[in-house]
């Protein structure tokens, strides 16, 4: 399980980076530019994915959902400097849950 989750946060980093600089052009009038970049973030993603040890496509994305959201509010945290409300905190807590039950439940 940790080469799984090291490989799912690996994962959320680069699809946030890549989403985050689609946001960036259309949210906060950025250089289209930043779209090449973040082009390449997000096939990182999709083939940081292709490496879970997950016997379908649809439980690897499910487990990865979880570790998705904790990176999420982290990086809301490091480089949006927004602080974290306790139900986002709780939030994440639930969806970690989930993710750890996916991952170690029985096949």
């Amino acid at each position: 399980m940790p080469a799984t989750l090291a490989i799912y946060a690996a994962a959320a980093l680069a699809e946030i980076a890549g989403c985050f600089a689609v946001w960036s052009v259309l949210r906060l009038a950025r250089s289209p530019w930043w779209l090449v970049p973040g082009g390449l973030s997000l096939a990182l993603f999709a083939w940081l994915l292709t490496l879970s040890s997950a016997d379908a496509a649809g439980r690897a994305y499910a487990a990865y959902g979880g570790i998705y959201i904790l990176a999420s509010l982290g990086w809301m945290i490091v480089v949006e400097r927004v602080p974290p409300t306790r139900w986002d905190l709780l939030g994440a807590a639930l969806a970690v849950l989930g993710c750890v039950v996916i991952l170690a439940g029985r096949r």
